[in-house]
Formats: structure tokens, sequence, C-alpha cells
């Protein structure tokens, strides 16, 4: 089982990063998908969740409006476009398989102010 995160790294503030998770070992289809955040010194949390369809989504309220998730299951992938970035956005960010309890190995986002 493999989730590999990329698309991270340095961003000024109101600047935009996409994040991609590519899954490999699990039947991806099958599994609604997650991106979560942990900052330095503080807990990870619950970012935004999709349905195994794509046709549902879920945003904590601190980024809704600004993050989008998406999946494409034919590239087995989720994505996480990220859009108004803020310095407080800075973590990193770790993708999760909701059904089968699989995390990445996360990627940093950096938003300098």
């Amino acid at each position: 089982v493999q989730l590999v995160e990329s698309g991270g790294g340095l961003v000024q503030s109101g600047g935009s990063l996409r994040l991609s998770c590519a899954a490999s070992g699990f039947t991806f289809i099958w599994s609604a998908m997650s991106w979560y955040r942990q900052a330095q010194g503080k807990e990870r949390e619950l970012v935004a969740l999709i349905n195994s369809v794509g046709g549902s989504t879920h945003y904590a309220g601190s980024v809704k409006g600004r993050f989008t998730i998406s999946r494409d299951n034919a590239k087995i992938t989720v994505y996480l476009q990220m859009n108004s970035l803020k310095p407080e956005d800075t973590a990193v960010y770790y993708c999760k398989s909701e059904t089968y309890n699989y995390w990445g190995q996360g990627t940093q986002v950096t938003v300098s102010s």
C-alpha cells in the first residue's frame, strides 16, 4: 500500500498550490479519501474529505471556499487545490484513505507573509 503526496513547497501569501496523492495497493475506487494537515506544535486536523465516487465533499471551516478536493479514479489520484493561501495554512499535509486507514508520508506547505 502506498500513498505518495507531491506538490508542496514555498508560496507567498495569496498564492496557490495543488497537492496530488497517488495511490496504489488497495481498491481506490472504494475508498473515501481525505487530506489532513499538521502544523508545528499542533494536532493533526482534517482539511477536506471526498467520498468514493467524488459526489460528496466536506471541508474544515478554515479552508472552505479556498480549498477544493477532487479525485480522478482512472488515475488513482486525489488532489487538493489550495487558493488564497495564508501563513496559517503552513503545515505538513497528509493524504489518507479513510476507508482503509492508510496514510501518506506528508508534504510540506509553507506560506510566507
